[in-house]
């Protein structure tokens, strides 16, 4: 097993975050892959990282091979403030070795310093390795369904 850390991203790692990214969204059919929109996306959540918002790196020799992330809301299911995780990937050469599973433990820790008891993730229902680990890390499946819809901006 390599050897591995789990710290807080930051500005500088956006890059090997956007690699990251690019191995994700190959097996995402819902998402493309758009390195400029990933840095801006990236830049965002790492503005102000912190209470509520998070991005944890997995790195293995000083080359960053894993990532997550979390953001909180409200839910009024709930009646509490959630988080929902997303990005949760490790690079193909570093799979097995247990850094997925430290990256949910992270972010575990990371709700718990905030009072938050529960998180959500979307995973694409053709990725099969990683719902059962998600199954195997004692997440469960629900009835919901993910919906999404671009919103255009008008002129007044």
């Amino acid at each position: 097993m390599t050897p591995f850390i789990i710290r807080n991203a930051e500005p500088a790692d956006i890059d090997s975050l956007v690699n990251l990214l690019e191995q994700l969204f190959s097996i995402e059919t819902d998402f493309e892959f758009n390195a400029g929109n990933h840095c801006r996306g990236l830049g965002l959540l790492l503005e102000g990282c912190g209470k509520h918002k998070a991005v944890k790196v997995a790195v293995c020799r000083d080359k960053i091979v894993g990532m997550c992330t979390a953001q909180t809301r409200i839910s009024t299911a709930k009646g509490d403030i959630t988080a929902v995780l997303e990005d949760l990937v490790v690079d193909a050469d570093y799979r097995h070795q247990g850094i997925g599973r430290a990256l949910l433990s992270a972010m575990d820790q990371w709700a718990i310093k905030r009072g938050i008891s529960h998180l959500q993730l979307l995973a694409d229902k053709d990725n099969s390795p990683a719902l059962s680990f998600y199954r195997r890390h004692e997440w469960q499946s629900t009835n919901l369904v993910c919906l999404t819809r671009k919103i255009e901006s008008t002129a007044f």
